[in-house]
């Protein structure tokens, strides 16, 4: 090809991509609120959250909870993504100003909660600092600071004091390994089963005065704390001093605020009062379908950030 048809081939292509992209911009607007909203709290949705309204590529997806007034985002799965994606969705996060909120440190295969911690197990502790190790490669390549941790289930053959110094043994591991990178692992009591070792805030709070380390602190989930204890902000006060991050989902059916039973607008109002500049990860799902869902999604946070004046 000659040199004057190559370029202007090349000008030809380069033009068609920019007029691409900002068509698909403005679709991406077009699915957006009509009013712009500035949030007061860095809540922070995840990818899937608004398919419908952005399409499946991940950095459209973040184009568009940007645009819709989000300044975070987290992904649980983070580390089970190529090198190449972390580095592209680092990079577009870096570049709309948004924090990476949360991944989950996954140490093992299948379902990494039955490799717990309380078993005091060597192999498995190997297991965990490996995963805290490949960690904060991932942590540099989508410049996140808080990593999630689940100890586990409960060891039933071992009384319960030996099975809390076992957690509390990895623990102290994991944040020799991320103090030096100013990265903190929080560690998240659930409700998922009973079967789990970590299900109440007060536990948790003893487990991270004792590890006494500032890379391990609370993510403090309101769905799952609704569920097991209660009193949310009695007991979010109560251990407020080693909460790292909050995790949002309204109950019953752990979707968006104002879907169940949840006074978001006090529970916020308060996080806001105690001057929190955390990140809050929306983990939950949507109430409704498809892109009228997910413009449903914003208007409820919309309405329970505007209680915050």
């Amino acid at each position: 090809m000659k040199r004057r048809k190559f370029i202007s081939n090349s000008a030809l292509t380069g033009a068609a991509a920019i007029t691409g992209a900002k068509l698909n911009a403005e679709k991406l607007k077009q699915n957006l609120p009509s009013d712009a909203h500035t949030f007061n709290l860095k809540y922070a949705p995840h990818f899937g959250m608004f398919k419908h309204s952005a399409g499946d590529d991940l950095l459209d997806q973040l184009q568009f909870m940007s645009d819709a007034g989000f300044t975070a985002m987290e992904d649980n799965g983070m580390t089970n993504r190529t090198v190449e994606m972390q580095d592209k969705i680092g990079n577009k996060m870096a570049a709309l100003g948004m924090e990476m909120g949360v991944f989950v440190v996954f140490f093992g295969e299948g379902l990494h909660w039955k490799k717990s911690m309380a078993t005091g197990n060597p192999e498995f502790k190997q297991l965990f600092i490996k995963a805290c190790h490949n960690a904060v490669e991932v942590a540099k390549r989508v410049n996140a600071k808080w990593m999630t941790v689940v100890p586990g289930f409960f060891d039933r053959s071992l009384a319960m004091g030996y099975q809390t110094s076992h957690v509390i043994d990895f623990l102290r591991a994991g944040a020799e390994i991320f103090e030096p990178h100013g990265l903190v692992m929080v560690l998240e009591p659930l409700s998922d089963t009973p079967e789990l070792f970590l299900r109440h805030s007060d536990q948790t709070y003893m487990i991270c005065k004792a590890v006494n380390s500032p890379s391990c602190k609370i993510l403090y989930d309101i769905y799952h704390m609704q569920r097991n204890e209660g009193q949310l902000i009695k007991n979010i006060d109560a251990c407020w001093d080693e909460v790292g991050y909050i995790q949002i989902g309204d109950n019953p059916g752990r979707n968006e605020p104002t879907s169940g039973e949840i006074n978001y607008k006090n529970v916020f109002s308060h996080i806001h009062g105690k001057g929190f500049d955390g990140i809050l990860g929306m983990e939950h799902g949507n109430a409704f379908d498809g892109a009228e869902g997910e413009l449903k999604l914003i208007n409820a946070y919309k309405e329970v950030d505007n209680f915050l004046g």
